[in-house]
């Protein structure tokens, strides 16, 4: 989001982005109860479509900006090879994003479900607020290992190791957006997003990108 809001205000300069973040089902509460912004990026598809459902958010404008992937990560320094990593006897915690409130989480323990690992890894587990957190346990060393967003794992900062879960080991993670308040700096958000510039930024970052529209 850095680099898409610098990007955005660059082909914008009259648009200044100001972006919260946190777990997209903390966000849908927010906003269920009457938060003020103006668009919502979901980690998932669901949540903007539950928020239609109720009336929130202008029809017709929810738009699929981005298929997501997790990862098993590891920091650089660690010896834990990322393939072997969630098996490793020396690792005591495995950071996953809380299922409840985070879609990134949920895939998490859908991919350890499939893969027949939920069951023993479960007393390992950390659960961190947002997928932003849990890879901040990680690099903090509060835990060994997370499974994450690859776009986390790509990103400038990271400095680590990972191996990718198999497709077929979770749902797919279609990431939505919705304009919430219609005007033409949102309009603007959305198509940067969904245009050639947002495309080649998600792109860089590890989605898998849906047919542009």
């Amino acid at each position: 989001m850095d680099e898409i809001s610098r990007d955005f205000h660059r082909a914008y300069p009259g648009v200044e982005l100001r972006t919260s973040f946190g777990s997209s089902g903390n966000f849908y509460s927010q906003l269920h109860n009457g938060a003020p912004f103006d668009a919502f990026l979901s980690a998932d598809v669901e949540y903007p479509r539950m928020l239609l459902r109720e009336g929130i958010g202008k029809a017709d404008s929810l738009f699929v900006y981005g298929v997501g992937r997790i990862v098993v990560w590891v920091p650089a320094a660690s010896p834990i090879p990322a393939a072997s990593a969630l098996l490793d006897a020396e690792v005591k915690h495995i950071a996953i994003a809380n299922p409840q409130h985070a879609p990134y989480g949920r895939a998490a323990e859908a991919a350890l479900r499939s893969m027949g690992l939920y069951d023993k890894l479960k007393p390992k587990l950390v659960l961190g607020e947002d997928i932003s957190q849990t890879f901040e346990f990680v690099e903090s060393g509060a835990a060994d290992v997370g499974i994450v967003a690859l776009s986390l794992a790509l990103a400038p900062a990271a400095h680590g190791k990972y191996w990718e879960i198999p497709l077929d080991a979770y749902p797919r993670i279609e990431q939505a957006g919705l304009i919430l308040k219609d005007s033409a700096d949102t309009r603007a958000l959305r198509a940067f997003l969904v245009g050639a510039e947002g495309r080649r930024i998600l792109k860089g970052y590890g989605f898998y990108l849906p047919e542009s529209r």
